[in-house]
Order: structure tokens, then sequence, then C-alpha cells
């Protein structure tokens, strides 16, 4: 592209806001020209707005941006969302009906009827779902979803396992602390400890897996039938989301079989050579002991998630862990990804 798309980012000065900033500061389709937040921050610069705590150093091209109002006037036709949900559906309703293509972190449309809930390595063809919004809604804009990232990490890793058929997922999480922004949680809860609840995740989990693998019939999806049972735990991590995975398959493929379902896993992203898609979606590692947070956490630039320790489950059938960065492939990376997609597919 030889002329960049103007954008902007509500909610910008929280953590997925700033991954936001800085995925997008070079970014060769998208330029990032508006900035937005709540009215404690509007009317700031940028700088001083956001309390920066990602391990790179704010963009200065951004740091003198000033913060705006949460108000569609004057914002560019795409908005990535990195609203928090207890705001995130009146302001991105409005902003998809004042003609705003809007693509959201926040939970609030995920499980809409007309909303895809789009991972595009996995179910691009939702994106046929948008027709929808205008019809029914009346928007003259539109909401794009990317998943919990939680929910992420999990189904890119059992996305190539449905050509095995994929029935039933136990799945145990380990969440680091970044996936609860900012303050976050206490240190004195979570120094030395594990947090055993994470208030809405579990759910989030079992519902949107089956959403993300369903089928497009008609204006709508058909959820898959696999039965996910989640447990969500908070450790002291500081970023990477650890799934513990055990899988029921309707075959019986074997352990080569499904490594390499795992490292020949590709979709739209690769194919059309996106600019923040990752070469592998999922990378297999054969050390014993991996993945890790400490070392695995940025492979790809933390878009690709990594997956090891495959054994048989005398339980269900095979088990498996896998890891991703939350606030990239889990939540930023995502939703840019996704405008991608769309700028490709021309609903851009």
């Amino acid at each position: 592209m030889t002329t960049k798309i103007d954008i902007g980012i509500l909610g910008a000065t929280g953590i997925v806001g700033q991954e936001f900033v800085a995925a997008l500061e070079d970014h060769p389709w998208f330029r990032i020209a508006w900035l937005a937040a709540s009215e404690r921050s509007a009317g700031k610069r940028y700088e001083d707005a956001a309390p920066w705590k990602l391990d790179r150093p704010i963009p200065r091209s951004i740091a003198d941006m000033i913060v705006e109002s949460c108000n569609p006037s004057g914002s560019p036709i795409l908005v990535f969302s990195g609203l928090d949900s207890s705001v995130a559906g009146d302001i991105e309703s409005e902003f998809a009906a004042a003609g705003r293509t809007v693509v959201s972190n926040a939970r609030n449309y995920r499980m809409a009827d007309d909303v895809p809930l789009l991972i595009p390595e996995i179910n691009p063809e939702h994106l046929r779902l948008l027709g929808q919004q205008h019809t029914v809604r009346g928007w003259s804009g539109k909401i794009v979803t990317n998943p919990n990232c939680s929910t992420i990490v999990m189904t890119l890793a059992l996305a190539p396992l449905t050509q095995f058929g994929l029935e039933t997922v136990m799945v145990t999480t380990l969440q680091a602390v970044s996936g609860a922004g900012y303050p976050g949680v206490s240190s004195l809860d979570i120094l030395g400890n594990i947090l055993p609840y994470i208030p809405g995740e579990e759910p989030k989990m079992e519902s949107e897996t089956q959403k993300i693998l369903g089928t497009v019939e008609a204006d709508r999806i058909r959820p898959h039938s696999v039965v996910v049972s989640a447990q969500t735990t908070r450790v002291p991590v500081t970023n990477g989301h650890t799934a513990l995975i055990s899988v029921k398959l309707t075959e019986s493929p074997t352990d080569a079989d499904v490594i390499d379902a795992f490292r020949s896993f590709r979709g739209r992203p690769q194919i059309e050579d996106l600019p923040t898609a990752p070469n592998h979606p999922i990378v297999y590692l054969d050390n014993p002991d991996r993945p890790q947070p400490k070392y695995d956490v940025h492979l790809e630039g933390g878009m690709s998630i990594s997956v090891g320790r495959l054994r048989n489950c005398p339980v269900l059938d095979i088990k498996f862990v896998t890891l991703g960065h939350n606030t990239v492939r889990g939540a930023a990376g995502a939703a840019i990804l996704n405008a991608e997609l769309m700028k490709v597919d021309g609903l851009i």
C-alpha cells in the first residue's frame, strides 16, 4: 500500500491500548491518527495520560498526541477498541452506528449472532455475518471482535485437531497478571501465590470456542459440538497465558500425526502474507520442559503460540501444554490481524 489508512484507538491509555500503540507505530498499512480514553484522560498529552508499562519506550511520534474523549465525531473510519467491558458496549455501538468499523478486544458483542468472533487462521468465513449488522441493527458501520485471550491461545491449538474429530476438552490455565490490566492484581494477593478464580473467564472459554470452531449457516453460526471444561487461574507471571489441555478425539492419530498437524497449520493470514501474521501460528517445541513464558512467549513477536509435551492421556486421548502472549496474540495483535484480513477482503 502506498497510502496508509488513518486509525483510532479507543481505551488508548490502558495496557491493551498501549500494545495497540506499540504495534501500530510503524505498521505498513495503518497510521495512528486519533487516540481516545476516559474523560479524566481527555485533553492531556498521551505521555501524560498513559501510565506506560511496556518493556519498550513510548513512541516519540505518539507521546505528544492529545487524547480525545470517546466520541465518534472526528474519529477515523477504522477504530481499534481496547476499552474495558464495563463501558465498551455503548461506546462501540455508538461508533458503529456512526459509520465506523470497530475492531474490538472487549467481550460485549463476542457472542452476538451477527458479530464475528474472529481468529483469521480458523474462521475467516465468519466475516459473512457483517451484513446482518446493517440489516438487524441499522448500523452503517460494523463491529468485529477477537476472543478472550485464553480462548485464543487454546483454540489455536485445538483448530488443527478438528481433522481428527474434536469431541471433549479439559483445560486448566495459568494466566499472567498483565491479563488483569493495570493496576491489576494486588502484589499481596499474587506474589508467592496462585489465584484459583478469574471472574467470567471459564464460561468464556467454554462458549467462545464453540462459536469460533462453528460453521456459518444462513445468517448465524452453528456452534461446534465440542464440549469444553475450563478451570482458570492467575499466576505470578508477567506475560503469557499457559494452558494445560487434555483432548478426546473421534479418531486415533499417532503422536507424529498430531505434531505434523500443529506444525503444518496455516490459514488465510499466512496465505495472504498479512503484515502482522506469524509465519508459523503454532510452534511445536520438542524439549520436554517447554513451553515456558520466560523463553517462549515472544515467538514471532508474540503472534505465535507454542505447544509442547504431547503425550497420551489416561482419561481422554491426548494431552499437551500450550502458551501464548496474552496482550499481543491474545489482544492487540489479534485485533490488528483481524483488521488486516478485513482490508484484504475489501471490508475496510
